[in-house]
């Protein structure tokens, strides 16, 4: 696709301003070089299953699931409606527990702890977008991310900053102070992925981002993707079904019905 360039293109442009700004300024940065990953791997699925229960009745969601995220990756979960991976999604962001197998995140045992451990977690190293973007109606662009810092706990004197550097970083330094219905469907879910990067999370987790977008503001999206994960070092999972967009990916897993394929 000719709107996505890995090597010399925007991503790259926009950290090289970040890191002069920064040293004009005297402060340090952690350049694309500099930065090395905390551990081996960011989230690890092993042997994972998920089982509902309907009436008498057992419906097998996920059956043996395994799969591993790297630091600064896009990694796509593609299936059908039903294939399993927004389930599989839910459990990865510690929403739900599986039936059987093992997650861990940062070589923690995500899947052993209590619902507060996960929820404590999610707010300071996971952030989610939304196919319906999430955003409170009456709030403007600016006051949506911040909502998201007050939630993390982040410290009041930090917000402004950082609102405008992560609304900046998706383009939309000159529409931060539009409420939702003031904004395409494209800047809405650029807005909700500023939302979720707000609090310096490590991994995003989004179900399909591109689906009520057409085919350009869907382009848009992937590309502030791959600006974020270098800028932010940032691993992003999500679910799609769209194979338009399947060549911006670092890793794809096909799901039918709740199994990986080739």
């Amino acid at each position: 696709m000719a709107w996505f360039r890995r090597k010399g293109s925007k991503s790259d442009e926009s950290l090289h301003k970040h890191e002069a700004a920064a040293g004009a300024a005297g402060t340090a940065v952690v350049t694309k070089s500099e930065w090395k990953p905390p551990s081996e791997k960011l989230l690890e699925v092993r042997e994972v299953e998920r089982i509902f229960h309907v009436g008498s009745r057992e419906l097998h969601v996920l059956k043996g699931i395994n799969m591993e995220l790297g630091w600064k990756q896009l990694v796509m979960l593609r299936g059908r409606s039903g294939s399993g991976k927004t389930t599989l999604l839910n459990l990865i962001g510690g929403l739900d527990t599986p039936t059987r197998g093992e997650i861990y995140f940062q070589n923690q045992p995500f899947h052993e702890w209590n619902d507060d451990q996960r929820t404590a977690v999610r707010r300071k190293e996971i952030g989610f977008i939304f196919q319906s973007y999430a955003l409170l109606p009456l709030l403007s662009a600016y006051e949506n991310v911040e909502l998201s810092l007050r939630m993390a706990g982040t410290p009041r004197s930090d917000w402004d900053k950082r609102i405008k550097h992560c609304l900046e970083l998706v383009g939309l330094g000159k529409r931060m102070h539009h409420r939702p219905y003031e904004l395409s469907g494209g800047e809405q879910q650029r807005v909700a992925i500023a939302k979720a990067i707000a609090h310096r999370p490590k991994l995003i987790l989004a179900d399909e981002p591109t689906a009520e977008l057409d085919s350009q503001m869907g382009a848009q999206v992937m590309r502030v993707f791959r600006d974020i994960i270098e800028t932010e070092n940032i691993t992003i999972c999500m679910t799609t079904h769209d194979p338009t967009i399947m060549e911006v990916a670092d890793h794809v897993y096909q799901m039918v019905d709740g199994k990986f394929v080739s």
